[in-house]
């Protein structure tokens, strides 16, 4: 499996209607505590977005939600992978994506046979509170000689002007949210990124 370089992370179905007809290929739809009927909404509205570019669409955590409505890709952090019922998220067909922030995730990660996982956060990022101390760049090289062919995805703190940085160390996929989402023009950053990750998506 192949994922575009550039991999952008957004909070709504308005972010991915906003950004995905720029060229962006591939999207996250993370949304945290929401009723289902607008989880719902959100998933169905993302979906068409994508569709209609040709963008992948990827949900995060809400595996059964992505299952009801058709998706074929979610992503998982640690907490809900132990929760998740893995055979039937692979009965529906779905592809799956996993974070792994250290060894022993990485570990628990590749016993799930997942499509990608991710490693983060490599520098510090204003997100979320990490538990976890920046990786950097010299992690991804380690992370790449350990999950092999297996697609590696770089997540916090990368800009447009770093993500050819952890694409040149052995990431796949440079991650994105808030360089994008807190930026002034957030149209004119996604053009930024589609063209520092462009070198890295004509190569097959």
């Amino acid at each position: 499996m192949k994922l575009d370089p550039f991999y952008l992370i957004v909070d709504s179905a308005e972010w991915i209607e906003r950004l995905v007809p720029l060229g962006v290929k591939l999207v996250q739809l993370r949304i945290k505590d929401r009723p289902e009927p607008v989880l719902r909404e959100e998933i169905r509205r993302s979906k068409a977005a994508c569709a209609a570019a040709a963008c992948q669409l990827i949900i995060n955590d809400y595996w059964k939600l992505a299952i009801d409505e058709g998706c074929d890709f979610i992503h998982l952090g640690q907490e809900d992978l132990a929760a998740a019922d893995l055979a039937a998220i692979r009965r529906a067909g779905l592809k799956l994506g996993l974070s792994t922030h250290d060894p022993s995730e990485l570990e628990t990660a590749l016993a799930a046979a997942p499509d990608y996982v991710a490693l983060g956060p490599v520098w510090p990022t204003i997100l979320k509170e990490m538990k976890w101390a920046p990786q950097g760049v010299e992690r991804l090289a380690d992370w790449r000689r350990r999950v092999g062919p297996m697609p590696l995805v770089a997540i916090g703190g990368i800009t447009a002007e770093r993500a050819p940085l952890v694409l040149e160390n052995g990431a796949n996929s440079a991650a994105v949210v808030t360089d994008i989402t807190r930026n002034p023009d957030p149209e004119a950053r996604t053009r930024q990124w589609l063209a520092a990750t462009a070198p890295w998506r004509s190569v097959k």
